[in-house]
């Protein structure tokens, strides 16, 4: 007899072929039983609030809106809808709808179903009570979902971390579509990397979400599917009623030619500059070298100077040939005939500097080695030595109990001066370390402060590194780099200028930039002491500025500070040069521009007050601030500005253009700290709107307009702003590391067709302090260029675009300093 397949240990017949079958069957019925309970148990009641489903929406929120900067005032100004649900993250809200919070959750919780193990899924009558409890499975699904406070203190730590290191970490943002328009509809800003380099975009999350519904498992019903469509659907509407909202305040016109704005998104045009609209991860990657295919070296430049070298103010071998000093030639400008094209070292043991208020009253001593001034000027509470920082009292030669005071004395004794009112652009000759521009920042007044280099060791080098605006300069035998008739106010405390030598030149080189109606306030000793020379000189003084027909408003005496103010205006009509009794000093002849400085000798004779009401200076501009945004009175519609509209249309546009860059772009678009960014240069301002757009940042903007651009540095001082003229093939008047922005507009494509681009660069990177930043805006061609120098130097590109022919690019300066050296002999002791 044939025995069984199989047998029992005991040698009983095995059951019947159907009781087999019925056990199988039994079996399989549980196994099916288990798995659904499993399923059930993973996809969970309304009240628990997934991670993964949260991460998913708050990613699309932070792709569609970019990130605001800390210390930022501004937002963008068409701000996305949140998305649904948005403030309930991880706090487990039932009061949610379950159809809706378990399909938005469904996808994301079988995801993570299939990565977990099956221990964690034994289904059991009390697994099954616990999560019909809610209350029970909530707290479990915390800790296995990663929700409640787990995810708050996720939520928590990052911010935190964007706060601290808001440079470094680069958001990106990517719009849905292609014709979405980039910043101007202040939604769809640019793509940053992040720290490990990578990229991503909201079509690469849509893919990679696609992906994973094609690899779900077939187990849903009907009516869950149909409920995560329904989802899907709303999370679409959503997202393309965000992009209509931004969409429907485009359209905005800008300045044609070089002011052309360059935040519309397009494709790339080729591989040289990334695009914001379409790019993949690989194309972004394979952009990214597009400047390295340029090859520059730097070396680092060796001279007597160091760390504080000015090309254009220590030409030792220039200065040593001069026939005479006495006219402090010594301290005027002399570039080499080749600008150099090394990198200046740093300062060792340099620091980020002192941000803004705080940097008023201390720097770091290792930025600014320097102790000669503080043990010179010490008593007078210029400088001091305090440990490993340098300090200013808030004092000066003149006001050594405080510079407040001594600002709110003036106005005491000319109540006329009412600063920031009528009085806002200040002259500060022999500015010290330029505590009273700094301090007359609290009365809303910008000062540009000047004084010579090395004439006390560092002082405008102290003032730039405290935040307060100042150049190298010296009134010699030329005239300032300013336009006539500007400044509201001009002052000398102590300058040790003498103003009454050779008839006067000096003193008449004041009156030609000082507004007709301005003040001259001069708080020199010869004021208010009676030694033998102070005497002679006030006399020479007072004969002179009567010539000159300045009117004595007032002179006082400060008991605290000790120290007497005399103020004096600048007549606003003719009618005294006319009755004075003998043409000294004469007036200047009519072929005489007054506006002509850039390297123009002085001249001992005196500019006429404007008769025509409708010149420039025949009226005070409007009160500050009104005069910041209202076109000058004197710009005619018959005039043709910049850009070819009507002059006045022009101005307006300008600033317009500006305020949308800035706005839209530049505060949240770039990944800037602005709380840390406190000196500014415009290297070519027209007239001036970049720099009123940054009027509500703690900022102040040095526009400098180049000797061969549209000259419309009167109109930037016009609106209460301040400037200078200067070429940029030469060296600008300023020590290393003074700005912490530098801002270039259509200016390096017209430089490199007169000067050595290289050049130019090196002189960027003198100027900008480490961790600075270049923002450049000209064509394609340039910023390729641009790009290859300076990632030359190991700067970090943060961003690279281009419209057609157009391109923007910003770049973050890096410590980094070659180790091959250049000498320049030039520049030896």
């Amino acid at each position: 007899m044939a025995q069984p397949r199989y047998t029992r240990i005991d040698n009983r017949r095995p059951s019947s072929n159907y009781c087999s079958t019925v056990t199988v069957v039994v079996f399989v019925a549980l196994c099916l039983v288990g798995i659904w309970m499993m399923t059930s148990s993973s996809v969970g009641p309304a009240q628990n609030v997934d991670e993964v489903s949260l991460d998913n929406k708050d990613g699309i929120k932070k792709q569609m809106t970019p990130p605001a900067e800390e210390g930022n005032g501004q937002k963008f100004e068409d701000a996305p809808v949140e998305t649904p649900n948005e403030d309930k993250k991880g706090d487990g809200d039932a009061s949610l709808p379950k159809e809706d919070e378990s399909s938005s959750k469904q996808d994301n919780q079988e995801e993570k179903k299939e990565e977990k193990t099956k221990e964690e899924f034994t289904p059991s009558s009390e697994t099954k009570s616990e999560t019909e409890g809610g209350e029970d499975q909530k707290d479990d699904s915390k800790s296995e979902n990663g929700g409640g406070g787990d995810l708050d203190e996720k939520k928590d730590l990052k911010d935190n971390s964007d706060e601290e290191n808001p440079d470094t970490n680069e958001k990106q943002t990517k719009p849905e579509t292609e014709d979405n328009e980039l910043g101007e509809d202040g939604e769809n800003q640019k793509q940053f990397e992040s720290d490990n380099g990578e990229k991503k975009s909201i079509d690469d999350d849509k893919k990679s979400s696609d992906d994973d519904k094609e690899n779900k498992t077939g187990n849903e019903d009907t009516e869950t599917k149909t409920e995560k469509e329904n989802t899907e659907t709303n999370v679409d509407v959503q997202v393309e009623q965000e992009g209509q909202s931004k969409n429907e305040t485009s359209g905005d016109l800008s300045p044609p030619g070089a002011q052309l704005e360059l935040l519309n998104e397009t494709t790339a045009q080729n591989g040289s500059f990334s695009t914001q609209a379409t790019e993949s991860k690989n194309e972004k990657e394979a952009q990214k070298g597009s400047g390295d295919k340029l090859d520059y070296k730097w070396a680092l430049c060796n001279t007597t100077a160091g760390p504080d070298y000015i090309p254009c103010l220590d030409n030792v071998q220039a200065i040593r040939s001069l026939p005479s000093t006495k006219h402090y030639e010594h301290r005027e400008r002399h570039c080499p005939d080749s600008p150099p094209t090394c990198l200046v070292p740093l300062p060792d043991g340099y620091k980020r500097p002192i941000e803004w208020p705080k940097s008023r009253e201390k720097i770091w001593y290792t930025n600014v080695p320097h102790t000669k001034l503080a043990e010179y000027k010490g008593h007078q509470n210029w400088v001091k030595v305090t440990g490993e920082y340098l300090t200013f009292p808030g004092g000066g030669t003149q006001f050594k109990h405080g510079a407040l005071h001594y600002i709110d004395f003036i106005q005491e004794s000319v109540p006329a001066i009412a600063w920031g009112k009528r009085s806002r652009v200040v002259l500060d000759v022999g500015c010290g370390v330029a505590s009273f521009g700094g301090f007359l920042f609290d009365r809303d007044v910008i000062t540009m402060s000047l004084a010579p280099k090395d004439e006390h060791e560092a002082q405008v080098q102290f003032a730039l590194e405290r935040g307060i605006p100042a150049i190298s300069a010296v009134m010699g035998t030329t005239r300032l780099p300013f336009p006539g008739r500007v400044f509201d106010i001009v002052h000398c405390a102590r300058c040790r200028v003498p103003w009454h030598i050779e008839g006067g030149k000096l003193l008449l080189e004041l009156n030609r930039v000082l507004r007709p109606g301005g003040f001259f306030v001069w708080s020199a000793t010869p004021v208010y002491q009676k030694k033998t020379e102070d005497v002679e000189i006030w006399k020479a003084m007072s004969e002179l500025i009567k010539k000159m027909c300045w009117e004595l408003v007032s002179i006082n005496k400060d008991t605290i500070n000790g120290v007497g103010v005399a103020t004096y205006r600048k007549p606003t009509s003719n009618e005294c040069y006319k009755n004075r009794s003998e043409p000294v000093p004469p007036i200047c002849a009519d072929s005489d521009d007054p506006n002509a400085s850039w390297k123009v000798p002085l001249q001992a004779c005196m500019h006429t007050a404007p008769e025509d009401k409708t010149q420039r200076g025949s009226q005070w501009p409007e009160q500050w601030p009104a005069r910041l945004e209202k076109a000058p009175f004197w710009l005619s519609s018959s005039q043709t500005g910049v850009y070819g509209k009507a002059a006045p249309e022009d101005f307006s546009a300008d600033y317009e253009h500006w305020k949308r860059v800035v706005t839209k772009s530049y505060l949240n678009g770039l990944g800037i700290n602005w709380a840390s960014v406190r000196n500014v240069m415009d290297m070519r301002a027209v007239y001036g709107g970049f720099a009123a757009a940054l009027r509500d940042l703690k900022v102040w903007v040095m526009n400098v307009v180049p000797i061969d651009s549209p000259d419309t540095l009167a109109i930037i001082y016009e609106r209460g702003l301040f400037g200078i003229y200067h070429d940029w093939c030469e060296s600008f008047s300023t020590y290393p590391r003074s700005y912490d922005l530098l801002h270039a507009d259509h200016l390096f494509s017209k430089l490199k067709q007169r000067c050595n681009l290289t050049a130019v660069i090196a002189e960027v990177d003198r100027v900008l302090r480490p961790e600075g930043k270049l923002i450049v805006r000209d064509d394609a061609e340039t910023i390729q260029q641009v790009e290859g120098m300076v990632k030359a130097m190991k700067w970090e590109v943060r961003m690279t675009y281009s419209k057609e022919k157009e391109g923007l690019l910003s770049v973050q300066k890096s410590i980094w300093r070659p180790s091959e050296v250049e000498t320049l002999t030039y520049a030896i002791g």
